[in-house]
C-alpha cells in the first residue's frame, strides 16, 4: 500500500511544467499559476528543467493539452533527460494514462503534487490522518495505472477478467476500508476538539484563527506574538499541522489563537474536505485574522483565493481583521495606505521585526472587545487583593479614590464576574 502512495521519489527529481491557457483566463493568471507551480514543485525536491502551456478552448479530452503539442513537449523531455512531468491541473485516470504513454515518464498533476508536499509536512497524528485520506480518496480512480502489467490481456468470450482484474479488486476494497477506518478516526478527531472548544467556552476565552494564503507569514506571526517555535519556513505550505497559544492582550484579555494551514489557488476540494477537522477551528472562531503578504506582486488575488476557500467551509460570514504583512518588504510608497484604506478593519505590520505590533494589538482587543461585560464597581480601599484582581483579569478605563472606596470603570470577562458580583454598582450591556 505504501508503494502505491509514494507518488514522488525522494531524491532530486528533473521536472518540466505543462500549463494550458483557456479562453476565459489571461496569460498573466497561466503564468503566475505556473510560478506558483514552480514553487510547489520546488518545495517537494525537484529541479525544474523546464516548462511551456498552450492556449485552448478547453481540455482535451484524452490528453488535456493537444496531442501534437504533448509530443512536442514530450521531444523537449526526452532531450533533457526530464524525470517528472507536472500539469498544473488536475488530470483524469485517463489522460494521466495516455501522457505517461506519450511521455514516457511519470505524470503527476497539481493536486498530486500538494499531497506529496502534505505528506512530507504532516507531524500530528491528526495530520497524517488528514493527509492520508486526501491520499487514498485521490488514489482510489486511479488504481488501474498501478496494475497495468496485471491486465494485459485479450478480451472476447473466455478471455474476460482474469488476475489483473481480480487483483485491482482487491486493493481498491482495500482502499475503501482503510477510507472508511481513516473517516471514523477523524470524527473521533472531530469530537475531541468539539470537547476543547466547550472546555474554552467555559474560560470564556475568545479564540481568533490566522488565515492567509501559504507563506504569507502566518507561523511567524504567532511565533512574535506568543514567543513559541513554531516551523516558519519560506516554503509554500512549511506548516500544516494547527497549532494553537494563548495570548495575553495589554487589555488583559486571554485569547487563543491559532494557526491554520494556507490557502492556495486551486486548492483542489478533495483537500478541503478532508482538512475539515483543521478547518473546523476556522469555522468555530470568534475572529479571523487574515494575514497576507503585501510584498507579493499577486497580493489581490491570494486574498481572493483565501476568501473564496473561506466561502467553500463556510466560514465567510466571520468577523475578519486584515492584516498586511512584510511591511518591511513592501517596495513602493503608498501601498500600505492604499490597502489599509480599501479593507476595514485591517492594520499593517512586519511578523518578523514587530513593527506595528502595538496597533496590531490594540485593534485585536478591540475587535474581541464584544465578549467582556462593562462594569462600575464600588471595592473597598482596604480590599487591595480584590483591586489586584481586578488588575489581572480586566480592562481598567477609569479609577476614583474615595475616602473607604475606590469606583472603577472596568471591562471584565464573563468567567470573572463571579469574583466581583458583590462590588458591582452598575452593568451595562456587553459592548
Amino acid at each position: 500500500m505504501k508503494a502505491l502512495l509514494d507518488n514522488l521519489d525522494k531524491h532530486t527529481e528533473r521536472a518540466f511544467l505543462v500549463g494550458a491557457q483557456f479562453r476565459s483566463h489571461a496569460a498573466w493568471e497561466v503564468k503566475d499559476s505556473l510560478e506558483e507551480l514552480a514553487q510547489l514543485a520546488t518545495t517537494a525536491g525537484a529541479t525544474i528543467i523546464g516548462e511551456g502551456f498552450q492556449k485552448l478552448d478547453g481540455p482535451h479530452a484524452s490528453t488535456y493539452i493537444g496531442k501534437g503539442k504533448a509530443h512536442e513537449f514530450a521531444e523537449i523531455c526526452q532531450m533533457e533527460k526530464v524525470d517528472t512531468v507536472v500539469f498544473d491541473d488536475e488530470l483524469t485516470p485517463g489522460q494521466a494514462r495516455n501522457l505517461e504513454k506519450i511521455f514516457e515518464c511519470k505524470i503527476l498533476d497539481r493536486t498530486s503534487l500538494i499531497l506529496d508536499i502534505f505528506a512530507q509536512r504532516a507531524q500530528t497524528h491528526e495530520g497524517k490522518l488528514q493527509v492520508e485520506l486526501a491520499q487514498l480518496k485521490y488514489l482510489l480512480p486511479r488504481l488501474t495505472r498501478f496494475w497495468t502489467h496485471l491486465s494485459r490481456q485479450k478480451g472476447g468470450i473466455g478471455m474476460r477478467g482474469g488476475e489483473g482484474e481480480s487483483q485491482l479488486e482487491v486493493d481498491r476494497r482495500k482502499i475503501s476500508e482503510r477510507i472508511t477506518r481513516l473517516m471514523a478516526d477523524l470524527e473521533a478527531v472531530r469530537k475531541k476538539r468539539t470537547v476543547q472548544r466547550a472546555g474554552r467556552k467555559r474560560h470564556q476565552w475568545p479564540l481568533a484563527s490566522i488565515v492567509g494564503y501559504t507563506n504569507a507569514g502566518k507561523s511567524t506571526l504567532l511565533n512574535s506574538l506568543t514567543g513559541t517555535q513554531v516551523l516558519a519556513e519560506d516554503k509554500l505550505f512549511a506548516t500544516l499541522d494547527p497549532t494553537t497559544r494563548r495570548l495575553r492582550l495589554p487589555t488583559n484579555q486571554n485569547v487563543l489563537i491559532s494557526d491554520t494551514v494556507g490557502f492556495i489557488r486551486k486548492l483542489p476540494h478533495r483537500l478541503v474536505e478532508a482538512f475539515k477537522a483543521t478547518l473546523e477551528e476556522v469555522v468555530e472562531a470568534d475572529l479571523l485574522i487574515h494575514v497576507t503578504d503585501l510584498s507579493h506582486p499577486q497580493v489581490d488575488d491570494q486574498i481572493e483565493a483565501v476568501e473564496q476557500v473561506l466561502k467553500e467551509i463556510h466560514a465567510d460570514h466571520k468577523p475578519c481583521l486584515m492584516v498586511f504583512n512584510k511591511t518591511d518588504q513592501v517596495p513602493a510608497e503608498g501601498i500600505v495606505e492604499h490597502y489599509l484604506e480599501t479593507h476595514q478593519p485591517s492594520v499593517a505590520i512586519s511578523a518578523k521585526t514587530k513593527d506595528g505590533f502595538d496597533r496590531f494589538l490594540a485593534e485585536l482587543g478591540q475587535q474581541l472587545r464584544p465578549i467582556r461585560s462593562h462594569l462600575k464597581l464600588q471595592i473597598p480601599i482596604a480590599e487591595t487583593e480584590t483591586m489586584s484582581r481586578l488588575y489581572e483579569v480586566g480592562q481598567v478605563e477609569e479609577r476614583v479614590y474615595q475616602e473607604a472606596h475606590a469606583i472603577f470603570k472596568a471591562r471584565i470577562p464573563p468567567h470573572c464576574l463571579h469574583d466581583f458580583k458583590a462590588y458591582i454598582v452598575e452593568s451595562e450591556a456587553a459592548h
